[in-house]
């Protein structure tokens, strides 16, 4: 199955001027939300577009915007006339943005959108668009997914998940590897002097030219290629890629499935990013690994960090091989055809599982920075509990604290200054009227929204790090008030110290800024 022709882009004012009407209309995500109410807007997520279809019978511009572009229902030419004026609506029709069809017995004519536009929230409150296939969106009228070949998705998920984790500030050169719509470069746009996308699919580089040019940002670099051929020996400050990550038996549908066997298209990324980043860049990806029988899932992980680069690798699902084949069939369509069909579909994907000795699928996010350092740091975790977005800001203060420690010995530490996380709290479990609780834990709440248990050391140390004493002489002062040797307590308690800071609980004080005893 192919898809359809792209719109046009040659006419360069056809895109200012739609995006013209899209705000005169109120056509924007704050605007979606307050037109449909909350309840239809949820619904709309989950692809239900009966609710949406109820709250837009106004016959308003903004009513005729949502049942064209998020609904896929005709219009008439009066309602397009009046949401699109001043000759914009037949402008849009010869550019390939909307088709006329016949409708009804009596052969009136109706309007169409020939792709999806969906209002899209930026970081500082920027009113975007992001342009892809119908039916490809959350939200789509038709549901998520295709079977087309070439088919490119919108806003998912993955997409906005990636946006958030990415490390944001002023860059010179970043590069969206697998731009898809372009949701990726467009939050790009924001921060970098200049913005490189590629693709193997060049119709998403004409989907990514449509989003930048509705959303009003600077154009890109489209360049057309596989992983990093494209660029050839380019270096970025900033490298963003949601990739094909998909596990699965050949490459039936682009979007989605590597194309190479097992989990080498996600290794080979990860592997090669290394030498296309500056000093100090970040490196962002969504990923999809094995997990072999008889090996660590994390040691496989780890092997994929390129040289001269920390990481940070966070598994947030696993599935095993027949929840992870059913539901990327069920992503395509395939539970609605034909049983036999289904059936051998279902098997060729146990059977690539099989033959790789695969058990599960992991999947998450990797993060590199390329440090230079001789000894980096590679941190590889499960954290499969709900986060706070976005996460860029604990991304960036992750590995700093990974630069802090790699530079502090135990004598460092205690000769260290710290603060507890604001965002941090304390609490007690044990049975009702115990006079001492059985755990302490510390808690976060935001960003990773981490939780541990310590003793009653190290919950009396964090209690009073507010920055004004070194760690030795709060523990010098718990030893007093507890009857320990501070000996004993200074040699025992950095490892409890470093865990906390590694984790984000504590965070150091620079020198400069340290309140004096």
């Amino acid at each position: 199955m192919s898809t359809p022709s792209l719109p046009l882009t040659d006419r360069s004012d056809l895109a200012p001027r739609l995006r013209t009407a899209f705000l005169d209309a109120d056509f924007t995500a704050d605007g979606l939300l307050e037109r449909l109410g909350a309840p239809a807007y949820a619904a709309l997520a989950r692809a239900e577009t009966v609710p949406a279809l109820r709250a837009t019978r106004g016959g308003t511009p903004l009513d005729t915007l949502v049942r064209l572009f998020l609904l896929q229902r005709p219009v008439t030419p009066a309602e397009g006339g009046a949401a699109l004026p001043g000759g914009l609506l037949d402008d849009a029709v010869e550019g390939g943005w909307l088709r006329r069809e016949a409708a009804g017995e009596a052969g009136d004519e109706a309007i169409r959108a020939v792709i999806d536009v969906r209002p899209y929230g930026g970081p500082d409150g920027q009113d975007w668009f992001i342009a892809s296939d119908l039916g490809c969106a959350v939200g789509g009228a038709g549901g998520i997914g295709s079977t087309a070949e070439g088919v490119v998705l919108g806003v998912g998920g993955a997409s906005t998940t990636l946006a958030g984790l990415t490390v944001r500030g002023p860059v010179g050169d970043a590069l969206d590897l697998g731009t898809g719509s372009g949701i990726q470069a467009l939050h790009a746009s924001v921060d970098a002097t200049r913005v490189t996308a590629t693709d193997l699919n060049p119709r998403a580089l004409s989907f990514t030219a449509l989003t930048l040019a509705l959303s009003g940002a600077p154009e890109a670099e489209l360049l057309e290629g596989s992983l990093f051929e494209p660029v050839d020996g380019n270096r970025y400050d900033l490298i963003v890629s949601n990739p094909p990550f998909v596990i699965s038996p050949g490459a039936r549908l682009t979007y989605r499935d590597g194309g190479m066997s097992g989990d080498d298209l996600c290794r080979t990324l990860v592997q090669q990013a290394g030498d296309r980043l500056n000093e100090g860049g970040y490196a962002h990806f969504l990923a999809n690994w094995q997990h072999v029988d008889g090996e660590e899932w994390s040691d496989r992980l780890r092997s994929w960090v390129p040289e001269g680069c920390d990481a940070w690798i966070v598994q947030r699902e696993v599935q095993d091989i027949t929840q992870y084949a059913e539901l990327w069939l069920r992503d395509s369509g395939d539970h609605r055809i034909d049983p036999e069909t289904y059936a051998a579909r279902y098997e060729a994907w146990l059977d690539e599982f099989e033959a790789r000795n695969t058990k599960a699928v992991g999947f998450g996010w990797i993060t590199l920075r390329r440090s230079g350092a001789a000894e980096p740091s590679v941190v590889v975790e499960e954290w499969p509990h709900p986060v706070e977005q976005p996460l860029g800001e604990t991304v960036r203060a992750h590995f700093a604290r990974q630069d802090y420690l790699r530079t502090h010995d135990d004598a460092a530490l205690l000769a260290g200054h710290f603060t507890l996380a604001p965002e941090v709290v304390q609490e007690q479990i044990g049975l009702p009227g115990a006079e001492d609780p059985e755990h302490v834990v510390l808690r976060q709440h935001r960003g990773m929204r981490r939780a541990t248990q310590v003793d009653t050391v190290g919950a009396g140390f964090a209690g009073v790090c507010d920055g004004s004493l070194s760690a030795g002489r709060i523990l010098d002062a718990i030893a007093q008030l507890i009857g320990e040797d501070p000996v004993r307590l200074r040699d025992q308690t950095p490892a409890q110290i470093r865990l906390l800071v590694e984790q984000g609980f504590l965070e150091p004080v620079e020198e400069g800024t340290r309140a004096q005893a």
